[in-house]
């Protein structure tokens, strides 16, 4: 993987406008609410999201810009745009009529629509190389479900809960697990389209792989690229891929040699022949 540098000042740029974000309504609220505290802020899923989100893009930005993408940061990726999908989701949905501490107009069009924009496209815009199996994004789901045990059990130890939908003093324990089960069915809905779409990478059939790695050489292939494919006559030694494993250039498609001309014998030959 090459540096992207555009793709580096992109992350960059909306890292830093999370993180004014979240810290500008966060000193709003403790100098201008009474009663604000830092531990019901900080117990909103739309602030610890956006948290992940930025804190991401921002280490995502770095290794951008060295041009390396390592397996966790993929993952860690998937995550965070998981999270953001649901913070933004939920919100439209549910809570845009709804007071949920985000008073400042500019911070909550960032927190609830801007930064879950950003993930996605980010997301799309720089796929991981190697798909993610849905199973494996199975364990993105932990975070919102660790979120909603915390929430639950502590609302009763301070009196107070950060949305309505968990609040069961006005609706019951029935209305929260029906409320929690359908959040959580998109959140898997999420996960699964987010695993799915890194197929889109090798989704041409019959293509082959970016780079050939030295495990791909068998007696059927040995120089290691697909039937019908060669390697360049420049770059046929192995080196060093951005991940530190030796791999090959890519496979470029085998060209047959041009066909000779026939060329017929002349007539005195053929005489010869025919005798």
């Amino acid at each position: 993987m090459t540096a992207n540098r555009g793709l580096a000042l992109f992350r960059f740029w909306f890292a830093l406008l999370g993180f004014v974000a979240v810290l500008f309504q966060f000193l709003h609220l403790v100098q201008n609410v009474p009663g604000a505290s830092a531990g019901n802020y900080f117990s909103y899923f739309t602030i610890e999201s956006n948290i992940i989100a930025f804190m991401t893009l921002g280490i995502a930005g770095w290794y951008a810009w060295k041009g390396a993408s390592p397996r966790w940061l993929e993952l860690l990726r998937g995550a965070a745009t998981v999270y953001m999908t649901i913070t933004g989701t939920t919100y439209s949905l549910l809570l845009s009529d709804i007071d949920v501490n985000t008073p400042i107009p500019w911070v909550n069009v960032v927190l609830h629509y801007t930064v879950p924009t950003v993930m996605v496209i980010d997301w799309l815009v720089d796929l991981p190389r190697e798909p993610i199996p849905v199973r494996t994004s199975l364990v993105w789901l932990a975070f919102p479900l660790l979120y909603l045990a915390y929430s639950l059990l502590r609302g009763p130890l301070v009196g107070w809960y950060p949305y309505p939908f968990l609040d069961p003093r006005s609706s019951g324990y029935g209305t929260v697990a029906v409320m929690s089960l359908l959040i959580a069915v998109g959140a898997f809905a999420f996960a699964a389209v987010a695993a799915l779409s890194t197929r889109l990478q090798n989704s041409v059939r019959g293509a082959p792989s970016r780079q050939c790695t030295l495990a791909a050489i068998s007696p059927e292939e040995p120089h290691g690229c697909p039937t019908g494919y060669r390697r360049s006559p420049r770059e046929a030694g192995a080196r060093r891929g951005p991940r530190g494993a030796l791999t090959r250039p890519p496979c470029l498609p085998r060209q047959r040699p041009p066909r000779r001309a026939r060329r017929w014998p002349s007539q005195a030959r053929w005489r010869r022949r025919t005798r």
